[in-house]
């Protein structure tokens, strides 16, 4: 019996199915707004077994289920969260803290293990919402403009605010048919437009967004819960108010940014369970952690009493990884003369097993805790151990939404529905573009190429050791993070064929976006080559 398409909505209906029958063999094709055809290739079967009526009333139930599905596309709510850190879940090993509501989101739908975004702020957003590497849109360092303008290699020039005219996620959406929100940090704009806290509401419709959340009076985000509690009440009305159209709401805690700050009952009580009040796993910092974590279930609640569960994609990030530990910059920007030794400043939260944290281009800076939620299609309790890279979330949330994206504006993610339905995606390598300087969390311009269970790492002219101590010169790293996933064993010298080829690879894709590779800096002056400023001298290019 010739059986060719059928058309899906979920793989958790009819495959397997087949496959117990033994009708064929079934391949995945996507066709977009979270629909797929299915390809049964068939193969010798004893139709004894199976009668016509049974495969075409399987057949009605399946195109049934899929009217059904599609008549509704899925709403969409991100979640960003801000330095959070790979290991400050309970669901990704944290004993520190309790988290019983994002674990319970973890035990509903994915975890994903190697989820990759940036090691701060503004580059990880850009990304994000354009789809893009920061090699190609530009926006690798966090605004407004800082820079080293006198050390040795020296920075490109990077865009200083996202452009309006940018085809970004929201807008791609809201051509789609959707309503779209937006809550909390913006950090994509310096100007009228808004700014590190948020973007001003009259300005989210050029950025694609039908509602913005008015941004905390001064200080705001800084001070009491961060905002938590109100961002939370902002969203549950957001949702509320478009029940009748499918909808996307961006939401970006400022928690657990620096200043810190949460409800004194749960600094008390972290206090009162012997948590230090500075210093690693420090109560103000996991009274942050746990209060987060209250909001996440208030808001679960809300959309599963709004009747919008079932239907709604929730996806939960980190834009980098944790506060380790930062070194103090202070000798650097306001002193002349060469700092051979950083000295730590503060420290937070210990990212072990992986090294460093934010601002670092190792696994602690740029691996982080995600999990994703749909009740409808994706089983629950999967642990996935696909590497996922930031620039994926664009085309995967085009697709479930069935939203087109113009041809001019190139997308360099991989679409990951098939991998939210269980199935695996081509392997691929996934890239960081990195030319800055930010000494507090020991940067120096690098770039970073990850392929199957290795990960190299190319300092263009210098770098700063574990202990702080700041090194002259070229370094290639390469790591086996499957072996070593905290990054202490260099195979560069042991392992010369892979890791010549790997660089090779990492240069010719920066110079194919196209990018600049960092080289010598010839403004580079040795009486303060590594002073940072916020005063752009003269001879520093804008984008």
């Amino acid at each position: 019996m010739p059986i060719s398409y059928v058309m899906l909505a979920s793989m958790r209906v009819g495959i397997e199915e087949f496959r117990e029958l033994g009708i064929g063999k079934v391949c995945v094709e996507q066709t977009g707004a979270a629909c797929y055809f299915w390809r049964l290739e068939p193969v010798p079967m004893n139709m004894k077994r199976i009668g016509s009526l049974f495969i075409a009333g399987l057949l009605l139930c399946l195109i049934s289920e899929v009217q059904a599905l599609g008549a509704k596309k899925p709403n969409i709510l991100f979640i960003l969260t801000d330095d959070q850190g790979w290991p400050s879940l309970g669901c990704y090993g944290s004993k520190a803290v309790p988290t019983p509501n994002l674990d319970k989101l973890a035990s509903e739908g994915i975890r994903f293990t190697d989820a990759y975004v940036t090691p701060q702020c503004t580059p990880t957003r850009a990304s994000l919402l354009t789809g893009q590497h920061t090699a190609r849109n530009g926006m690798w360092h966090v605004i407004p403009w800082y820079g080293t303008p006198w050390a040795p290699v020296s920075e490109p020039a990077y865009v200083e605010q996202l452009p309006r005219e940018t085809f970004l996620l929201p807008k791609a959406l809201k051509e789609a048919g959707y309503a779209t929100g937006q809550i909390g940090k913006w950090h994509l704009s310096n100007s009228e437009d808004g700014n590190y806290v948020g973007l001003n509401p009259e300005a989210g419709p050029l950025y694609g967004f039908d509602y913005v959340a008015p941004a905390p009076e001064k200080g705001g985000h800084n001070k009491g819960d961060k905002e938590v509690d109100r961002y939370t009440a902002d969203a549950l009305r957001f949702i509320g108010e478009h029940k009748d159209q499918p909808w996307f709401l961006y939401l970006a805690h400022h928690t657990l940014h620096h200043a810190l700050s949460a409800p004194e009952e749960l600094v008390k009580k972290h206090l009162t369970q012997g948590a230090p009040e500075k210093g690693n796993f420090n109560a103000l910092y996991l009274a942050c952690i746990e209060h987060l974590d209250n909001s996440i279930g208030k808001l679960m609640a809300g959309l599963e009493e709004l009747g919008e569960k079932e239907n709604t994609v929730v996806v939960f990030l980190s834009d980098n990884g944790g506060i380790d530990w930062s070194y103090d910059v202070k000798p650097v920007t306001k002193g002349d003369g060469v700092v051979k030794q950083l000295a730590v400043e503060r420290v937070e939260f210990d990212n072990a097993p992986l090294r460093a944290g934010k601002g670092s281009a190792y696994e602690g800076g740029i691996r982080v805790p995600c999990i994703v939620r749909w009740p409808k299609v994706v089983n629950g309790g999967r642990v996935e151990h696909t590497p996922v890279h930031v620039v994926d979330w664009m085309p995967t949330l085009c697709s479930l939404a069935g939203a087109k994206v113009p041809g001019i504006h190139t997308m360099d993610g991989t679409d990951l529905s098939p991998v939210l339905r269980g199935y695996k995606i081509k392997p691929r390598p996934l890239y960081w573009y990195m030319p800055l300087y930010d000494l507090r969390w020991g940067g120096t311009p690098c770039a970073v190429i990850r392929e199957g269970d290795y990960k190299l790492l190319e300092f263009f002219g210098d770098w700063v050791d574990p202990q702080g101590n700041y090194v002259p010169g070229q370094r290639t790293q390469l790591f086996n993070l499957k072996e070593d996933i905290g990054e202490t064993r260099n195979l560069a010298a042991s392992d010369p064929e892979r890791t010549k080829a790997m660089r090779k690879k990492l240069l010719q894709w920066i110079e194919s976006v196209p990018a600049e590779v960092p080289g010598p800096n010839e403004h580079h002056d040795p009486s303060k080559p590594l002073k940072e400023t916020r005063e752009k001298p003269d001879f520093v290019k804008s984008r």
